[in-house]
């Protein structure tokens, strides 16, 4: 355990950048497939990994309280020295990621129908969707077990360990995408194909990984996973509990990203593409910013764990100031440099241009999202939920409402002000519940 003394900046950036690493080859992922497809495809084959990443966005992320139920629980259990609970933590989150992930897999029918109902595209655009969708869910269940695997590196402050498995997992889906949509030219489904194979390959390097961690801490006589404990009624509706509020609280936040993405497509398959490549920038920056927020979450989870205010504090101011001169360092890379990046993405001159008028507002998207990741940071490392859940409704009926005014009038740029509105007011909605937050861990 951490004193309040050694978490100095130093330390921060020690445990951040191995994070911000790992969290980067997320985004470049994101542009590589897009440079190939933007250089090599067309805009049908643009769009339809839009769509396509958009529903498996909504899918997969709609678990994501697999990651941050996970870390919180488990940086808690830490900070208490109690590391059988550590283990059982894990395996309530794996059976719970391997049974949803099958139950998608069984589901992917019904799924697909409903996706492709509500989208909005051409049909060249949503025929390559669809050969996307097909191949990409069944990597459904190691989708989920990496999730979880991942929430507990973070939960152990093992940053190193989960830019290992990042690099891995990344790296290898760059190569596979390179080869079969570049190479062999199979378009989105190759996309979906690379990304399939990679993930069921770090399913095996993660869990070695986790298992390596976990024994070193084990006691010789206790049993690596403790049934009685993983099996607790009470502990399993705390966990599903904490989970669903967290679970609306991400549907929520991506359907916010679903919903501009949909709106763009109403002003064209070029809108569609360039506000694509767009989120790919502020995807990139985004994964630069949770790197602050992972760090934070174990912190205050420890902290939450020890009842230590001290640790609390520093761990919340030092990390933020952080994370703000981060925020201005990419608003400014991306204002100054975003034209020569679209460039790298993209010579279709339709979608560069259209891009290009757009990166102002991406910019300060990028700008005033930092206080967001953070207080999302916080309130997962001390399991704040239920919290997480309210504010997440109030930000979106403000991102609504704001669409709502903005878009008739000023078409794609009001969309986009919605959006800038709209991150603004999930930072503002968790700060109405911070103090309590705060009163609460001594």
């Amino acid at each position: 355990m951490q004193n309040s003394k050694s978490i100095g900046y130093a330390y921060l950036l020690k445990k951040a950048w191995p994070i911000i690493l790992a969290n980067a080859s997320v985004p470049i992922l994101g542009l590589v497939d897009t440079a190939v497809i933007g250089h090599l495809g067309s805009i049908k084959d643009l769009g339809g990994i839009a769509f396509g990443a958009l529903i498996f966005s909504f899918v997969y992320w709609s678990f994501g309280f697999l990651r941050m139920g996970t870390t919180g629980l488990v940086a808690q259990a830490s900070g208490a020295g109690d590391q059988s609970e550590v283990r059982a933590v894990l395996g309530r989150a794996l059976l719970m990621a391997v049974c949803l992930g099958i139950l998608l897999i069984l589901m992917q029918w019904p799924i697909r129908f409903v996706a492709f109902t509500l989208l909005e595209g051409s049909v060249q655009v949503e025929t390559a969707a669809q050969g996307y969708f097909n191949i990409r869910i069944w990597g459904a269940p190691a989708t989920l077990a990496i999730f979880v695997l991942m929430g507990l590196l973070i939960g152990l402050g093992e940053s190193k360990k989960l830019l290992i498995v990042q690099l891995f997992l990344n790296g290898l889906n760059i190569l596979l995408d390179v080869w079969f949509a570049g190479i062999l030219g199979w378009g989105a489904s190759g996309i979906a194909l690379g990304t399939v194979l990679a993930e069921w390959a770090t399913v095996l390097l993660a869990g070695w990984l986790v298992y390596q961690e976990l024994h070193r801490g084990k006691v010789l006589e206790d049993k690596f996973w403790p049934i009685a404990k993983i099996l607790d009624l009470s502990a399993l509706l705390k966990t599903a509990s904490a989970n669903v509020d967290i679970m609306l609280r991400t549907l929520m936040l991506v359907f916010s990203f679903a919903f501009f993405i949909n709106q763009s497509a109403v002003f064209g398959d070029t809108m569609l593409a360039s506000n694509h490549i767009l989120l790919q920038l502020i995807s990139f920056s985004a994964f630069f910013l949770d790197g602050y927020a992972f760090v934070v979450e174990a912190l205050i989870g420890n902290a939450v764990g020890a009842k230590r205010k001290d640790i609390f504090d520093i761990a919340v101011r030092r990390s933020t100031i952080l994370a703000l001169i981060t925020a201005i360092f990419l608003a400014s890379i991306i204002l100054l440099l975003g034209g020569n990046i679209l460039l790298l993405l993209t010579d279709i001159a339709a979608v560069n241009l259209a891009a290009n008028h757009l990166l102002p507002f991406a910019a300060l998207y990028v700008l005033l999202s930092f206080a967001a990741f953070q207080l999302d940071g916080i309130f997962i490392g001390a399991s704040c939920t239920r919290q997480m859940r309210d504010a997440a409704a109030l930000s979106i009926t403000v991102y609504l409402c704001a669409w709502w005014v903005l878009s008739d009038q000023y078409g794609v740029q009001g969309l986009w002000g919605a959006m800038i509105i709209y991150v603004v007011a999930r930072a503002i909605a968790l700060l109405l519940f911070y103090p309590a937050l705060r009163r609460s861990v001594a």
